[in-house]
């Protein structure tokens, strides 16, 4: 029982039940999808912040039925990743390494981004602490690495999807400016399917705003959906 229980909990199952959550949520049933990401976040606990704690607070907003569950959600996926780069920006300062320099218009380095969840290789695990373990000095910070240019690669889209819970919630204003960071972070997007992807959804997300305001704007996936959907 206990092994099948830290088998659940590897890095590589973490990754494959979020997948199955994504998929049957893809296939209709929101309800199901909900509950599996939520007793998923529930056993990863909240006292770390991990690359799978942003990945699910981000698919686990576009299960939700009420826009104002989604936002928070969305805005806790941010969070982590605003801590995730916090910390690394820490770390390389104090290992006297150079920061990336910050995209005009955001606070975050933009790095090419990685691709979409069913594509990606998994995520890193926990690295080990011991000496000679698996994962400990050079592996480990090449996995860190990897993890980082992983949650920067989410930035244009949890942007765009906060973008789009305040149209929802008829903050226009506050989608402008969400808006105005997903481009800026959107600007080392490669041109490949998901950075088409994201592009084209912030234009569509403009027009609407246009329509709708007469203003300039941009536009997100359907709800419940990302650009890669």
């Amino acid at each position: 029982m206990v092994a099948k229980r830290q088998e659940e909990a590897s890095p590589d199952a973490v990754l494959t039940r979020i997948g199955q959550a994504v998929m049957l949520h893809r296939g209709g049933d929101r309800e199901e999808a909900r509950n599996r990401l939520g007793e998923l976040w529930q056993e990863l606990g909240v006292e770390d912040d991990t690359l799978h704690h942003c990945t699910l607070a981000h698919y686990l907003a576009d299960t939700q039925d009420d826009p104002a569950d989604e936002l928070a959600w969305d805005l806790r996926a941010l969070a982590v990743a605003d801590r995730l780069m916090r910390e690394h920006d820490a770390r390389a300062e104090h290992d006297g390494a150079a920061v990336e320099p910050v995209a005009e218009g955001t606070e975050h380095a933009a790095r090419p981004p990685r691709p979409p969840l069913r594509e990606r290789p998994c995520p890193p695990g926990e690295e080990s602490e011991e000496a000679g373990e698996p994962g400990d000095g050079e592996a480990a910070e090449a996995n860190r690495r990897r993890a980082v240019a992983a949650v920067r690669g989410l930035y244009p889209s949890l942007h765009l999807n906060l973008a789009a819970d305040y149209v929802k919630l008829g903050r226009p204003d506050a989608a402008r400016a969400q808006l105005d960071l997903a481009k800026a972070a959107s600007g080392a997007l490669s041109d490949d399917s998901y950075g088409k992807g994201v592009r084209a959804a912030i234009g569509r997300l403009a027009l609407r705003l246009t329509d709708t305001t007469g203003t300039s704007g941009e536009h997100a996936p359907p709800p419940g959906q990302h650009p890669w959907a």
